[in-house]
Order: structure tokens, then C-alpha cells, then sequence
């Protein structure tokens, strides 16, 4: 458009100045021929718009946004519009109390409360995307400045108002992923009103307070111990259980040896041993005793 203005104003300042000048007049023919040029290169470059990839175009004229969309690549369309492009590829927005972490600089964490009245902090990333078919009506209704007026927002408001239903031991714990699935269908349902897919929401980290997180950790400490402690009651009962196999089998053997062992069977022993005695070629010596037991001494 620029470039249309330039030749125009060279055109028309060169045809009335050299009209009373006569230096200029031999100028006059060059001045509309590069006048004429710049007209014809601006109209070019006003027609010819490029799309990127993963853009789109929406048509502007005089402030009035058009629902026409403009796919990647190139396009000629009228000098007087303006083209507004937007990216449809997947964005985030990062939340996070760690400094140059997060998209805005510094301490930007979502601060909560829960059910019992304590503060929680909670670092957050937001993944989404534009809808294309709904882009017109973004830019018409918000502008491109979204991310500072619908992504932020909503998000940070969601999220206060879904916790209050949770206990901060809860968020930390086992309903860590029942409170990231309910905010997520909470931001889903105002993103889509507004023209933006939610893709993912990922709670990065919870923070708790340092009360809390003292008893978390007693807790932790004290099913330890308890888990300990039971570990080493059956180890103790387990060695009780053998000790007792143990005796139970000695008393059975001891039993079975009383009963087993008649007068005979001991006076049989005593003759084998005997008679193995007599075959050895040491010198011995046999006493009776008075019940019939012998008394064997070496003769050497």
C-alpha cells in the first residue's frame, strides 16, 4: 500500500511542479515511468500474500474481520485487505513458581486453597492449540493477545475453584489425578466456547506447606516402622514354628526308640557286638556281671 501511495504522490507532484518549471519537464516522462512502476509493485505486493505452515490467514478490511480463511501457501487477494495471521500449531503456557521457567518471569505458581484452609502452591503447563474454523470469531471477539486473555485467566480461575473440593494431603496423594482431570474438562468447556482446543494440562508440581509435609513425612516414617515391625514378628514366629517341628520331631523319635527297643531286641545288639569282638585279633577279656552283662577288658 505504500509503495501504491509513493507512486501516485510521484506522479502527481512531478506533473504539476513540471508544468511550471521547465528543467523538470525533461524529468516529467521518467518521474510517471517510476511512478507508474512503484503503483504496479505495490499492487503486486498487496495481492500476493504468503502463508507459512502451520498459520492461517484472515482476511481484515477496514477493521471488519471476514470469515474467509487463508490456508499455507501463497495467495492473491484484494491490495485493500489486511491479512491477520495465527498460529494453529500446538502452544503451552507455562505457570511456575521457578524463576525464567514459566512464560511470564519470575514467581508465577498458582497459589490455591484447599478444603482445610491451607495454601497450596501448584506449577502448571496448558497445552493447546487455535481451532481454524474458529479463528474468524477468535480474533473478531478477543484479538490475537488470547494467551493474556482467555488462556491465563480461565486457567488460574479453574483451578482455584476446583480445589476448594479437595484436601491438600488429597492433591498431593492419591486424588492427584482425579483434580487434574476434573480442571482439565472445566478449561476444555470454556477454551471450545472461545475457539481453543485444550490438548493436555499438566500439573507439573504441588507444593505443600511445611506442616504438611512434616506429617506426610511421620506418616511415611511410621508405616515403615510398622512394616518393619511385622516383618520381624513373622521371621520370629516362622523360627518359633521350627524350633517346634524341631522338638516334635526329636520327642517322636524318642518315642519310637522306647517303644521299638524290647529286652530281646537290646540282648540281640549285645551278641552281635560281642561276636564281632571275638573275631578281632586283639586279646581280650570277658567278666560277666551279675544281671549277664559282660565287662570286655583289653588283654594287652
Amino acid at each position: 500500500m505504500f509503495l501504491i501511495i509513493l507512486g501516485f504522490l510521484l506522479i502527481l507532484i512531478f506533473g504539476v511542479i513540471a508544468n511550471n518549471n521547465l528543467m523538470l519537464q525533461k524529468f516529467k516522462t521518467t518521474a510517471r515511468i517510476i511512478g507508474a512502476g512503484l503503483i504496479v509493485l505495490g499492487v503486486l505486493t498487496s495481492c500476493i500474500k504468503q502463508v507459512d505452515a502451520g498459520e492461517i490467514g484472515i482476511k481484515v478490511l477496514f477493521g471488519n474481520v471476514q470469515n474467509d480463511i487463508l490456508g499455507s501457501g501463497l495467495h492473491f487477494v484484494n491490495p485493500l485487505l489486511d491479512i491477520k495471521k495465527l498460529d494453529v500449531k500446538t502452544q503451552n503456557y507455562t505457570m511456575s513458581g521457578i524463576h525464567d521457567e514459566g512464560t511470564v518471569q519470575g514467581d508465577d505458581a498458582i497459589r490455591v486453597l484447599t478444603s482445610d484452609g491451607l495454601e497450596v502452591t501448584i506449577d502448571l503447563t496448558v497445552l493447546y492449540r487455535v481451532v481454524a474454523s474458529d479463528a474468524p470469531r477468535l480474533l473478531r471477539e478477543t484479538g490475537d493477545d488470547f494467551k493474556e486473555k482467555i488462556v491465563r485467566p480461565i486457567t488460574r480461575t479453574k483451578i482455584r475453584d476446583n480445589a476448594v473440593y479437595y484436601q491438600a494431603v488429597d492433591l498431593f496423594g492419591g486424588k492427584r489425578d482425579e483434580f487434574q482431570l476434573r480442571i482439565y474438562k472445566s478449561i476444555e468447556d470454556d477454551f471450545k466456547k472461545r475457539g481453543l482446543m485444550l490438548e493436555q494440562l499438566l500439573v507439573r508440581n504441588i507444593t505443600l506447606p511445611n506442616s504438611v509435609k512434616a506429617s506426610i513425612e511421620s506418616k511415611i516414617n511410621a508405616e515403615q516402622d510398622a512394616k518393619k515391625m511385622e516383618f520381624v514378628l513373622l521371621k520370629e514366629k516362622q523360627e518359633a514354628e521350627r524350633k517346634r517341628v524341631e522338638a516334635q520331631g526329636i520327642a517322636d523319635y524318642q518315642r519310637i526308640i522306647n517303644t521299638g527297643l524290647t529286652d530281646q531286641q537290646l540282648q540281640y545288639e549285645q551278641i552281635k557286638a560281642m561276636k564281632e569282638l571275638a573275631l578281632s585279633s586283639n586279646a581280650k577279656v570277658i567278666v560277666m556281671g551279675k544281671n549277664g552283662s559282660p565287662i570286655i577288658l583289653d588283654g594287652k
